[in-house]
């Protein structure tokens, strides 16, 4: 296996970032999955309910049937994500909360430094409302809350690394045997086979394959992937194909750039908001999701209580 979590991550940084980031992550990982499918949830009215869409020995499965199996599935979850949306950002409305570009992308760049992996790729549109919405919250929670400016500034401080953001690469490898296999694998690349599809059937790194050999967002930063993969993304450009890499255990290589993300520092003032909020939240002694404001905003759904 290629990669796995560090145990030797910085703790410094975990403990100052994971109340807020990694759970956007974990929101964003669900809703990536429940959004996808927004537009079949969304029936053709040129199509009958009863029209078959597949069968099974000549036992048809309807459309209606169809519909409604997924409705169960993800329904519930992707109307959850709307109406609390909603809620935000009528909350945000009335306590007179501001989120700006420039928050939601500081946002975005730190849960890409701390856990590249698990940045998904979604829709930048959903991403960000993602992201939106959790600030507003946030701001919510912590409105009422002081904290003093020197404790601000000691924290900052103590983790300018975690605000001096390297350049990284959003990576997939697929990993072979030995160099002819891979010779042979990146032949059919270049004839137009899908890469996501060949890395799933043929790649020997089990956990990226599952993913259709995506790695997510790499640099010299990231002490669990080979430096020899880190070294070729970084002689790469975005969309492109590296030619086959010998690997330090003794397998080979094909890797795939789809996209490179610029490297940012980030001065006290730009981040000095951001870790006031993290340094109050802190202080919750619970966590507070959206759903506690649906009585205030008056939300109602299909699902009921």
């Amino acid at each position: 296996m290629k990669y796995e979590r560090s145990p030797n991550r910085d703790k410094v940084q975990q403990r100052k970032l994971k109340t807020k980031p990694l759970l956007i992550l974990i929101a964003l990982l669900l809703l990536a999955n429940v959004f996808w499918f927004i537009g079949w949830l969304i029936p053709d009215k040129s199509l009958s309910v009863d029209e078959e869409v597949a069968s099974v020995s000549g036992d048809s499965i309807t459309r209606e049937e169809w519909m409604t199996a997924m409705e169960k599935d993800v329904g519930r979850e992707t109307l959850l994500g709307l109406v609390n949306d909603k809620v935000m950002e009528a909350a945000a409305k009335k306590f007179k909360i501001d989120v700006s570009n420039e928050e939601i992308n500081l946002e975005l760049a730190l849960i890409r430094s701390v856990d590249g992996q698990s940045y998904t790729g979604l829709e930048e549109e959903l991403a960000l409302q993602k992201i939106r919405s959790n600030l507003i919250l946030e701001k919510v929670l912590t409105k009422d809350i002081v904290i003093k400016d020197e404790l601000i500034k000691e924290n900052y401080e103590e983790n300018t690394s975690l605000y001096n953001i390297q350049t990284a690469y959003r990576t997939a490898i697929i990993v072979l045997p030995s160099k002819d296999k891979a010779q042979q694998a990146l032949d059919e690349l270049s004839k137009g086979s899908s890469f996501e599809v060949l890395a799933k059937e043929s790649s020997v790194d089990l956990v990226s394959a599952s993913l259709g050999g995506d790695i997510g967002y790499v640099n010299n930063s990231n002490e669990n992937i080979d430096k020899e993969i880190i070294s070729a993304t970084e002689k790469m450009q975005q969309d492109s194909l590296s030619e086959v890499v010998s690997l330090s255990d003794g397998t080979f290589a094909i890797i795939k750039v789809s996209e490179i993300i610029n490297g940012e520092s980030f001065e006290f003032k730009e981040v000095k908001e951001y870790i006031r909020r993290q340094l109050a939240l802190e202080q919750l002694t619970e966590s507070v999701s959206p759903e506690a404001f649906w009585k205030e905003f008056d939300a109602k759904w299909f699902y009921g209580e």
